[in-house]
């Protein structure tokens, strides 16, 4: 019975319990991101801003993306009233402001702002992963 318990607990906190694997800061990221070559997501925000409480709360949880970051991405995000520490060149002017990094920082495409739905978001990931991928087998 106890075994049965475990397994159904287990479970339910796989499928409701799993979220985006973040990286605690840009440098820890970065470093993940060249080890297991991969592209970066880097997510600039605020935790007062109305966008981007909206876009982690819906976008950010969906399973598809989470699936698909957690599989395809190193992702990181900072807020900024926390005073972060990352590249000036990643400041963006409003938030959320998201960020498609190559594994050596280098920005991939321009940011995508504001609170993009999930839909278009994981379209988004498909375009970064494949160009991400040409971009890595030219030599």
């Amino acid at each position: 019975m106890n075994k049965i318990v475990f397994i159904l607990l287990l479970s339910v906190f796989s499928l409701f319990g799993a979220g985006i694997k973040w990286e605690k800061d840009y440098s820890t990221a970065i470093a993940k991101a060249k080890a297991v070559n991969k592209p970066l997501m880097f997510i600039v925000s605020n935790h007062g801003c109305h966008f981007c409480v909206q876009f982690e709360n819906s976008t950010l949880k969906d399973t598809k993306v989470v699936q698909k970051l957690n599989n395809d991405y190193v992702s990181a995000i900072v807020y900024i009233d926390e005073n972060p520490i990352f590249p000036h060149q990643l400041y963006v002017p409003g938030t959320p402001g998201t960020w498609f990094l190559k594994s050596n920082g280098e920005p991939m495409f321009e940011p995508i702002m504001g609170a993009v739905g999930s839909e278009d978001f994981l379209k988004a990931l498909d375009i970064v992963k494949e160009d991400y991928k040409k971009s890595s087998t030219k030599k």
